[in-house]
């Protein structure tokens, strides 16, 4: 279990630090957002409208919140692998369709029972709300996982 969760940390941490830097270039650099816009939208999820009035600490717990989940994802991911052996013998197809599940999931689920709620996105939004999901934060852990993975595939 321990590597499982280094598993975790490190494909978490890797895939949730690159889609950070994604949504920073994607949505920070818009004028009039900046940096701290960014993480303090995902922490408008647990803190509602307050998220926007926090400065940096708000922003700093919306980045935190950010790693937290894709450690989360991650570690379901990594735990799956024990079982469903394709996840690590075919990482970069199975990181894609993990993304693409990961986005349906995040889009359909989790932020409509948040304090966020569902919004409809314009066909750019879906769009640059997809990609990170697909190239960069299911791959990162799907190829993490298969590099640590310590059971030989039959």
């Amino acid at each position: 279990m321990k590597r499982d969760l280094t598993t975790a940390a490190l494909g978490g941490g890797v895939g949730g630090l690159l889609d950070a830097v994604y949504a920073i270039v994607a949505w920070g650099l818009i004028p009039g957002n900046g940096i701290p816009f960014v993480f303090q939208s995902v922490a408008s999820a647990l803190l509602g409208l307050n998220a926007w009035t926090g400065g940096l600490r708000t922003a700093t717990f919306g980045f935190v919140l950010h790693l937290f989940v894709a450690f989360v994802m991650a570690l379901v991911y990594v735990r799956a692998s024990r079982r469903l052996r394709v996840l690590v013998a075919r990482p970069v197809l199975m990181g894609v369709l993990y993304g693409l599940l990961l986005f349906v999931i995040m889009n359909f689920v989790v932020i409509p029972l948040t304090a966020i709620g569902y919004r409809s996105p314009s066909a750019w939004g879906f769009w640059r709300a997809l990609l990170p999901h697909i190239l960069i934060l299911g791959p990162a852990i799907a190829l993490i996982t298969a590099r640590r993975d310590s059971k030989p595939i039959s």
